[in-house]
């Protein structure tokens, strides 16, 4: 049974925003914001959506940088050479202290190797859902408290993934999480394949 989180899905164009109120709805505790990471108020934890190589120098890494300083930066790169040999594949995430209480955590979730499009893939599903997990198993062995987490959104910058696209990969990732089976069977795999990979009987993921 999953852990109950809040959500926070936070952009800085309109557009971006009215897209993860169309595909979240009806989801619980999800809330929308317009806004950039420098002007979030306190949560406790900010997913992130960089590389598979923890160099956050740009995008919304960048600003997660600039906030927190190259240290937490350095931090992630160790871990990734110490956990993953120095490549974190797409579809794992790992919780970093930031050493800010306001601002206690972060979960390092790549969506691309390096940065470039990703257009057409289930990249953001993975990521997503990486990144849930890790909130998951975080939560389980209570190392910390995480209830609200943050999401920018996910392979829409460097990704190239149009708004709507992004916004419907990241809410199936939500409800999967909020709904996991009971069961493991091929007619569960097929349904789960099909909401991952179809928006309205279209193929738009492979």
């Amino acid at each position: 049974m999953a852990l109950p989180i809040d959500l926070w899905l936070i952009h800085p164009e309109e557009e971006m925003c009215d897209a993860f109120r169309q595909r979240f709805s009806g989801l619980p505790r999800v809330t929308v914001m317009r806004t950039r990471y420098e002007e979030l108020p306190a949560h406790d934890c900010f997913v992130t959506a960089g590389n598979a190589f923890g160099i956050m120098t740009a995008g919304i890494d960048a600003a997660v940088i600039h906030v927190h300083g190259e240290e937490l930066m350095r931090r992630i790169q160790f871990r990734i050479m110490d956990e993953y040999l120095g490549e974190q594949p797409i579809g794992t995430s790992f919780i970093e202290s930031t050493g800010n209480p306001s601002y206690p955590y972060l979960a390092h979730s790549p969506t691309m190797r390096v940065p470039g499009s990703i257009v057409g893939t289930d990249k953001v599903y993975a990521a997503t859902w990486a990144s849930l997990l890790a909130v998951y198993r975080f939560k389980a062995t209570g190392k910390g408290k995480i209830n609200t987490v943050v999401f920018p959104a996910m392979g829409a910058g460097f990704g190239g993934v149009p708004f709507s696209e992004v916004a419907r990969q990241m809410a199936v990732a939500y409800r999967h999480y909020l709904d996991p089976p009971h069961r493991m069977d091929w007619d569960m795999v097929a349904n789960r394949q099909r909401a991952i990979h179809y928006d309205g009987g279209k193929q738009v993921s492979r």
